[in-house]
């Protein structure tokens, strides 16, 4: 069992930065794939970025290619999401997810409770 909490949510404004932390729960941490989603009032949750066990390996979403980096530190059992050149287009619930296999579809094994992200225009 893994549990996520999520922090460091809150508003920032068009072209500026912030950093989501998820901090997990459990000895385990290392052999899960990290993954951040988002989900927008009124859209679908999506894929924003992905880590693998290790870090060595990352993938993001297209609309966050070059504006964001996911990092984890396996020795604080947390991962990170910084976000820069922030957009109007970027709010949303941040949620952070755990599986054994890094998957884009949603279908993680563990979720937080997400943590909100608005950009001001």
């Amino acid at each position: 069992q893994v549990q996520l909490v999520e922090s460091g949510g809150g508003l920032v404004q068009t072209g500026g930065s912030l950093r989501l932390s998820c901090a997990a729960s459990g000895r385990t941490f290392s052999s899960y794939a990290m993954a951040w989603f988002r989900q927008a009032p009124g859209k679908e949750r999506e894929f924003v970025a992905g880590l693998s066990r290790s870090g060595g390996s990352t993938s993001y979403a297209d609309s966050v290619k070059g504006r964001f980096t996911i990092s984890r530190d396996n020795t604080k059992n947390t991962v990170y999401l910084r976000m820069n050149s922030a957009k109007p287009e970027d709010t949303a619930v941040y949620y952070c997810a755990a599986a054994l296999v890094l998957t884009k579809t949603g279908r993680m094994d563990y979720w937080g409770k997400g943590t909100l992200v608005t950009v001001s225009s």
